[in-house]
């Protein structure tokens, strides 16, 4: 099989077969040609085949009525105890209410999860995670927050109830593989779905993740979860993709696909990162503190930017918001 990682460029001087990344921001006028083998190097952009020309270029459609011919912020909302990046402050209602109001000022999106996804954590009882995210999203809802809401889970149980109270995203990092009713769900509820990639459960993902090319090895799976999605009678244009950071990855894993996120644009999808405070960030900037690592994340989510990347799940938006403003404006692009 080949691959095509259009390459990204946001340059306002513009060649005239250049070609618009997605219908965003960014713009490409070549492609490396990519197979298991290797590299095959560049191709022109108007050398690519028709389907994947198509597909690397064609603007992505609205998702619970945001375009996504700007750059989006999905603020995360964590009502665990046990949460890695904030030691489980927002676990309360009150706490809870008052953080998804702070995050609104910034984000797009709030994503609300009621069970710990982090490395090494245990399964949450269905009626537990409702608990934690149904009466919150609700009680959003009511005080009237205009922004959409999206549930970060992996059981049909607890989205019915996050749909019922007024999420608008279903979030599932396992990609409709963990619970076989969420698919039906999601159709039949007309809302989007965001597929990850991950390698195992939380609780055994870390240990020792191999790929033959995890690049490729995420893209096909990524591939093969929207053709899963698309027979369950959910439509390609209510898909988004995420690669899944840390889910199942080493430092190194992580680095290559964040090298190589253009990559994914020929899946057709809106795509997420979640690098946001992440382990490796620590890694790398020398930082154990999870809720110190800002700097970091917004230094990788940039890097996304650059890439044309719709969809940015972070935990500072405020500061997120304001990195996008600077990068917007230098790059004489539109206020985000």
């Amino acid at each position: 099989m080949i691959y095509y990682r259009p390459i990204a460029q946001t340059d306002g001087t513009r060649p005239e077969a250049a070609l618009p990344l997605a219908g965003g921001w960014c713009w490409f006028d070549r492609a490396e040609v990519l197979t298991r083998d290797g590299s095959r190097g560049l191709v022109a952009a108007g050398g690519l085949p028709a389907e994947v020309r198509a597909r690397l270029t064609a603007p992505r459609a609205a998702l619970a009525g945001l375009t996504l011919d700007r750059p989006r912020i999905m603020g995360i909302l964590n009502v665990t105890p046990d949460s890695f990046s904030d030691g489980g402050r927002f676990a309360g209602a009150k706490a809870g209410l008052a953080q998804a109001r702070h995050l609104a000022r910034a984000a797009d999106i709030i994503d609300i999860g009621g069970e710990s996804t982090r490395p090494g954590a245990a399964e949450v009882a269905e009626a537990e995670e409702v608990a934690r995210t149904a009466p919150l999203i609700a009680a959003l809802v009511q005080e009237g927050l205009a922004k959409p809401i999206s549930i970060d889970t992996r059981k049909a149980a607890v989205a019915h109830a996050a749909l019922c109270a007024g999420a608008r995203i279903v979030n599932d990092v396992a990609a409709l593989t963990h619970d076989p009713a969420l698919g039906s769900l999601v159709a039949a509820s007309g809302m989007p779905l965001c597929l990850m990639h991950a390698r195992g459960t939380p609780a055994t993902m870390q240990a020792d993740p191999r790929y033959d090319d995890v690049l490729l090895d995420v893209y096909d799976f990524l591939d093969e979860r929207i053709r899963a999605a698309e027979a369950m009678g959910i439509a390609r244009e209510r898909i988004i993709v995420d690669p899944g950071i840390g889910f199942g990855k080493t430092l190194d894993h992580n680095l290559t696909l964040i090298r190589g996120l253009s990559l994914f644009h020929g899946l057709g999808c809106p795509i997420l990162l979640g690098a946001s405070r992440k382990r490796f960030i620590g890694t790398l900037a020398d930082q154990p503190q999870a809720d110190r690592r800002g700097p970091g994340s917004i230094a990788v989510t940039l890097a996304g930017l650059a890439q044309g990347v719709q969809i940015h799940r972070v935990h500072d938006t405020d500061e997120t918001r304001q990195a996008f403003r600077l990068w917007q404006a230098i790059n004489g692009g539109d206020d985000p």
